[in-house]
């Protein structure tokens, strides 16, 4: 299991980092990153000590480990600044809180974080088919969530994904223990969001690709 999105007790999380990853790797993950939610207020808190800690288990456990943020219900407008400043701060995943079904989340949100070429947009709701198609071609990878609410339109963004080519990644956003799942769980979540178990497969070793990237300070495709 390769789960790039999730929370500790830095943002919304339960856990803290290192009882996080524990967790996780008695569910059988091979990579892991926590992305607290971020904005103006908490950002330069939040990355140094993520990427620490992370940096520190990716030491002792030999998997990979990324500290990053989920830059969280800004307005549009920063978020090119805000991705700016986290790449500064040295955060090795930068995610944006998509345009979910269930929150309130600003409108151009979505296109605003394809623009600023994050690494994952995270849940992004009825993405439209022209922000699919920049995804694509910005190499940002679009998110399967298997969080309850965010995991609504799945099957939208797969249908989307698969017609213009961009690339998706399935995640947690893990804020709670019972949150994280096994691999056979993900598969499952895939399937229902209308993928074949060989695209599920090929999703995965994606997902893993990517946390090597990251890990190696690589620029994602």
């Amino acid at each position: 299991m390769i789960d790039l999105h999730t929370h500790s007790i830095f943002s919304d999380g339960e856990l803290i980092p290192s009882e996080l990853v524990q967790r996780a790797r008695t569910k059988g993950y091979r990579a892991i990153a926590i992305t607290d939610h971020g904005d103006e207020s908490n950002i330069d808190f939040i990355i140094p000590r993520v990427v620490h800690i992370c940096s520190k288990l990716t030491k002792v456990y030999g998997m990979p480990i990324l500290g990053g943020i989920e830059i969280t219900h800004v307005p549009p407008e920063m978020i090119d600044s805000l991705v700016g400043q986290a790449r500064r701060l040295g955060a090795q995943i930068i995610l944006v809180h998509g345009e979910t079904l269930v929150e309130p989340v600003p409108v151009g949100t979505n296109r605003a974080a394809i623009e600023a070429g994050v690494h994952i947009l995270a849940h992004p709701g009825l993405i439209t088919e022209e922000e699919v198609a920049l995804a694509a071609q910005r190499g940002v990878f679009l998110e399967i969530s298997t969080r309850k609410g965010h995991c609504l339109a799945n099957g939208h963004v797969v249908r989307l994904a698969k017609l213009y080519g961009a690339s998706l990644i399935l995640n947690t956003d893990a804020h709670a223990p019972e949150d994280l799942i096994t691999c056979e769980e993900a598969v499952k979540i895939a399937q229902g969001a209308g993928l074949s178990t060989e695209e599920v497969l090929g999703l995965l070793k994606k997902g893993e690709e990517l946390a090597e990237k990251l890990m190696a300070g690589e620029k994602a495709p």
